[in-house]
């Protein structure tokens, strides 16, 4: 899909989405885990539940997607609540981040493999990564269809291998399927501190 073509896709999306956005599970559910203050990413924000979140942890924050759209509506959100967000139009599969440039990195419902090194890279010594996105073997119908969008199983764990395991969530069909979140892997790793 080419970036124009992808660019009109998420812009249509975004323009019809209503109510405030939410951050991620992965980020919610481990809040806690934050530093108290850093330099943070939100890759791939959509409309920045994530960055909104990190910036009133007290990060400061950039929020990086291809939508147009979505970064006109993250911008007025975080001028109006004066969240120290930085929103920016990029495509992030050419402009990956630059090493050791960011305390914590969040990817949520975003999946491109080839930049797992860029991420890893990306992180400083101690840093954070949240990532949760749609697994291949869906109890219910949800996410994307295409299989190139989808983790196999464990598959965050490859790919992000040089990190630190902090939390890891991914149950499948197990039990009783109608509890707990089925669809989606959720990942948080750790790059080592320096010695």
């Amino acid at each position: 899909m080419s970036i124009n073509h992808a660019q009109k896709k998420w812009n249509s999306r975004y323009a019809t989405a209503e109510g405030k956005p939410r951050a991620a599970p992965v980020l919610r559910e481990n809040r806690h885990l934050l530093p108290a203050s850093g330099d943070a990413l939100d890759l791939a924000c959509g409309l920045g539940g994530n960055a909104l979140l990190l910036a009133q942890a007290g990060l400061t924050v950039q929020a990086w997607d291809l939508s147009s759209v979505a970064i006109d509506a993250l911008r007025l959100r975080t001028a109006a609540e004066c969240l120290p967000v930085e929103a920016v139009v990029r495509d992030v599969d050419n402009q990956p981040p630059i090493p050791t440039s960011f305390d914590v990195i969040v990817v949520s419902y975003f999946l491109q493999r080839t930049l797992a090194p860029a991420l890893c890279a990306a992180l400083r010594p101690g840093g954070l990564l949240f990532y949760q996105t749609f697994v291949k073997n869906k109890v219910y119908q949800q996410g994307p269809t295409n299989p190139d969008f989808l983790l196999a199983e464990n598959e965050l764990l490859t790919l992000f291998a040089p990190l630190r395991l902090r939390v890891y969530h991914e149950i499948g069909a197990l039990g009783d399927i109608t509890q707990g979140l089925r669809n989606e892997a959720l990942f948080v790793g750790q790059k080592a501190e320096k010695r």
